[in-house]
């Protein structure tokens, strides 16, 4: 009788089996994603990617040779600044600027030019400055800045010189107007600039004052509480508070002036994506309640400055005199990247005392922002002559009449002289008691 035969396998073929199936499922596999890719739709490039191509055609394709750098920057700019009037992209060239600008301070030494820049020659030191206490004076002509001859230098380059070098210290070559020569060493410090300007009595004998704010800083607060200080030890009795041409700047500071004159209430509400923020006035802060008030403003008064008007004017704490102003109520938010760019990006509306919104191209309703109590305008000429003297620095008392010889010797005119200002004159009036109109029925007579 025969034995079934053994079940056996030979295991050279079984390893050709193995590989042969597994060479077809691979194949199966490929072909299978293969289609289904084809089917299926495609992912979309990201945003960044999208970018990047784009970019990259340009800086490789473009007629003339292109730098990354300059071309991100135009990037961002572009598409922050698109989204309204107000914010606004800074590359790393422009953040000195804008520093400056909201901090209300600056690196330097402390000088005033006199125009053109380019010359170099100095109108005044500012007091208590390191220029100030090296000697530089009145008609010092800067000839060398860490020894960079500064002829051909424009107005930028010559600032940058005197702050932006990591050194303490500025070796300078300075030549006197009685045409003798030195060489200082000028510390370089952190300074503040100047916001409140041409604090002074316009009629001593009623105790009438002004001063001018021209942007609202960090710093703005404190230096008009010593500007407001010393014109009381004057015998202050009344005060005209100038924010004509003042485009805005740092909220806190326009609601800390504002307070200061209102005892309690609402100042200013800004609403926007988050929840609404709203800014009171603290009793303990309003050092100047009872000091009658005169805001002058124009159309260029915008932002905070506008913030400051509408909360006296609505609650009655002054009369707001000039033309109604620029009509700007949206509030910008500041973020740095770290040194090389910071955005200013519109995060919120504000709206004044009585729930309104002084921004015109929102609410149609409104064509300008502030209007004043009493309008009056001025001729463009006018306009233009007191934004000159408004905006320039205000000479220390002991350095005027060595400008007004420097004036006299070279026929020039240095120092802006304080123009004929119906605005200012208007407002000093409602102090003095003149009914708003009276001259001009007056003198038609």
């Amino acid at each position: 009788m025969r034995r079934p035969a053994t079940d056996t396998q030979d295991p050279a073929r079984t390893w050709q089996r193995d590989l042969l199936h597994l060479l077809v499922g691979t194949a199966c596999g490929l072909t299978l994603g293969l289609v289904l890719h084809r089917l299926a739709p495609r992912a979309p490039p990201t945003e960044a990617q999208r970018f990047a191509v784009v970019q990259d055609f340009v800086r490789d394709l473009y007629v003339r040779e292109l730098d990354a750098r300059g071309l991100t920057d135009s990037a961002l700019r572009g598409m922050v600044e698109s989204l309204d009037p107000y914010s606004r992209y800074y590359s790393r060239d422009e953040l000195a600027a804008m520093e400056r600008e909201t901090s209300g301070h600056f690196r330097g030494i402390g000088v005033v030019f006199a125009r053109p820049i380019e010359e170099g020659r100095v109108l005044f030191a500012m007091p208590g400055s390191p220029a100030d206490r090296a000697g530089i004076g009145v008609g010092d002509r800067f000839l060398e800045i860490d020894g960079q001859a500064l002829g051909g230098l424009e107005a930028a380059q010559i600032h940058r010189l005197l702050a932006e070098s990591a050194q303490e210290t500025v070796e300078l070559h300075v030549l006197s107007r009685d045409g003798s020569d030195r060489r200082l060493a000028v510390e370089r410090i952190d300074l503040v600039d100047p916001t409140v300007r041409h604090a002074r009595m316009l009629d001593a004998e009623l105790g009438l004052g002004y001063l001018a704010i021209t942007s609202f800083s960090q710093e703005t607060p404190k230096e008009f509480d010593a500007a407001v200080g010393e014109l009381q030890r004057r015998g202050l009795t009344g005060l005209v508070v100038d924010v004509r041409g003042n485009l805005g700047g740092v909220l806190r500071s326009a609601v800390t002036l504002a307070n200061r004159f209102v005892p309690s209430g609402l100042i200013v509400s800004q609403e926007g994506r988050g929840a609404p923020v709203r800014y009171k006035s603290e009793a303990s802060e309003a050092w100047y309640a009872d000091l009658p008030l005169a805001v002058l403003v124009d159309g260029e008064s915008a932002s905070a400055s506008e913030v400051f008007a509408a909360a006296l004017q609505e609650h009655r704490a002054a009369v707001v005199v000039g033309t109604p102003t620029y009509g700007k109520g949206m509030v910008q938010q500041v973020r740095t990247f770290g040194e090389d760019a910071a955005v200013k990006l519109t995060t919120a509306y504000y709206y004044t005392p009585s729930g309104r919104n002084l921004e015109r191209t929102v609410d149609k309703a409104w064509e300008t922002g502030v209007v004043p109590d009493l309008e009056v305008a001025l001729s463009e000429l006018e306009r233009r002559d007191v934004a000159r003297f408004r905006d320039s620095y205000s000479a220390p008392a002991e350095d005027r009449a060595a400008i007004e010889a420097w004036e006299v010797a070279e026929g020039i005119e240095l120092l802006p002289r304080e123009p004929a200002d119906a605005q200012l004159e208007a407002a000093l009036g409602l102090f003095r008691g003149v009914r708003p109109g009276a001259r001009l029925a007056e003198a038609a007579k």
